[in-house]
């Protein structure tokens, strides 16, 4: 394990003067000057598209800057990454790098590896790595592979290699989407630990309250401009939301009216296995009326993917069954389960919701490209997928807002955006959310949560997977939680709270 390099406490952790950064019609950093300390955790924040995360492949050496200079602790930065990681700057990436057929340990020690030049000693790689992770509270399976996590314990493992590496800048993109709240006090305290020992964090993401409770300082983008840089103790949450969209934001839609529809979802002692042969789900049973939101709770890891992935065809059930108004779903293929009106949103938009090289237009016709007015006969009506995807990009506000950009382009919450979009374009009948909002700033949150009231009200059965308690308290009529694979409790929303879901979350029944 490397050992965190010295620094000089007079210095600058990073410089960035005059950074700018532009792909093909999109100014992504436009004359960016960026300063933090040695010792101080700063916040970077911004609505989705303002540059957050393409300023920081460029401090990475990932992207080179079009103009201006990057200065890590005094050395300046050219676009050579492994230099970079050698001069002590960590990144966790809103988007892993994994290796999804090797293991937790073989991906941590990967270029870093214990043992001579011809022999690996897995065995201490993966000794070394299960103390790394008790000592940070990031506990797994240093034998698990990559490919059988799940997205949460994915993150753990992207923690777990910049720590390995012994960083002492570390830049983390969006770190707490996939942790429960009690992950992410674990995950807060670890970098204050950190900073105590001598580390530099820059921290990304749109949870202002996280700025609020972790940052020392901060620095808002706005449309890939420095519009503020401040000390925690001299802003508020109020004035960081307004600086991030340029107007004052309000609060948010609420959930109205009661459920009256019949069980148009309906789950009965259902079991799968996992990849490796183990017991996913265990005799879940529950039903989802028209005009519900069913929030499912749970610890990342404990049966969602495995659940999402049956009731759309993607894994075969090993018992139980799945019912869809009046019909079974038995040996459906998944394209059965989207002509029956199931729509989902994947918890990976990378991996399940985008196709990277296709288009915006292509992307959001994507399980609707074969009916008219897309298709005549075997050819695609390019004219009516671009007027859709005008239209779409219109509503769900996806930057840019060119029908022809790659999706691949795009910021993570625009991926977003367009499988959102795509999905209740279809208007289901069944709607499977995982994790909806995920890299969603603010704005964005609160659209797709009133898109989410909007389809409740057109009698949708909605199941919301999301391991955000706040997200499933302000969204579902009834709440259930899963751990290990089985229903600990089903709760009315009037006697939920987010005590009684954590006790239900690590195993305790109603």
């Amino acid at each position: 394990m490397t050992e965190p390099s010295t620094t000089n406490p007079t210095a600058l952790a990073v410089e960035m003067r005059r950074v700018t950064k532009q792909f093909p019609g999109v100014l992504a950093n436009d004359c960016i000057n960026l300063q933090v300390a040695y010792g101080e955790i700063h916040a970077i924040i911004g609505e989705n598209g303002a540059g957050k995360s393409t300023l920081m492949s460029v401090l990475s050496g990932l992207l080179k800057a079009d103009e201006g200079e990057v200065l890590l602790k005094g050395h300046p930065v050219r676009g050579r990454p492994h230099l970079v990681s050698r001069r002590g700057l960590g990144m966790v990436y809103q988007h892993f790098m994994l290796v999804p057929n090797f293991t937790v340990a073989e991906n941590v020690i990967l270029g870093n590896e214990p043992g001579d030049r011809v022999h690996l000693d897995l065995r201490a790689a993966e000794e070394a790595v299960r103390r790394l992770g008790q000592d940070y509270g990031l506990n797994l399976d240093p034998a698990a592979r990559i490919e059988d996590l799940s997205v949460g314990e994915q993150q753990r493992v992207e923690i777990l290699k910049v720590l390995y590496r012994g960083s002492d800048v570390i830049v983390l993109d969006e770190p707490t989407q996939v942790l429960t709240l009690q992950e992410k006090n674990e995950l807060f305290e670890t970098l204050r630990c950190l900073v105590r020992d001598g580390r530099t964090i820059i921290f990304i993401t749109h949870h202002l309250e996280e700025v609020m409770a972790l940052s020392d300082r901060v620095t808002v983008l706005r449309r890939g401009r420095v519009v503020a840089s401040l000390a925690i103790q001299d802003t508020d949450i109020a004035t960081l939301a307004q600086l991030m969209v340029g107007r004052e934001i309000g609060p948010g839609e609420k959930r109205t009216g009661d459920v009256t529809g019949d069980v148009v979802l309906e789950v009965s002692d259902l079991t799968a296995v996992s990849e490796r042969g183990l017991q996913a789900l265990d005799g879940v049973s529950f039903g989802v009326r028209g005009g519900e939101i069913l929030g499912l709770a749970g610890v990342e890891g404990n049966g969602q993917r495995e659940l999402v992935e049956t009731l759309t065809g993607l894994r075969i059930p090993s018992g139980g069954e799945i019912r869809i108004g009046d019909q079974s779903t038995h040996g459906w293929s998944p394209r059965q389960f989207l002509e029956a009106g199931v729509a989902v949103i994947p918890e990976n938009r990378r991996v399940r919701g985008v196709v990277e090289p296709f288009t915006i237009a292509e992307n959001l016709v994507l399980g609707r490209h074969w009916k008219r007015p897309f298709s005549k006969g075997w050819v695609l009506d390019l004219g009516a997928m671009e007027a859709e995807a005008k239209s779409l990009i219109s509503d769900f506000g996806i930057v840019p807002p060119d029908p022809e950009i790659l999706v691949r382009t795009l910021s993570g919450g625009n991926q977003q955006r367009v499988v959102v979009a795509r999905e209740l374009a279809k208007k289901p009948v069944v709607l499977i959310a995982a994790h909806p909002t995920r890299g969603l700033d603010i704005a964005g949150r609160q659209f797709a949560h009133s898109c989410l009231l909007r389809e409740r009200s057109l009698g949708a059965a909605i199941l919301l997977v999301s391991s955000d308690l706040e997200e499933i308290l302000d969204l579902g009529d009834r709440i259930a939680v899963i751990f290990e694979g089985r229903i600990t409790g089903i709760l009315p929303r009037e006697e939920a709270s987010e005590g009684k879901l954590g006790l239900l979350m690590v195993g305790a029944r109603r």
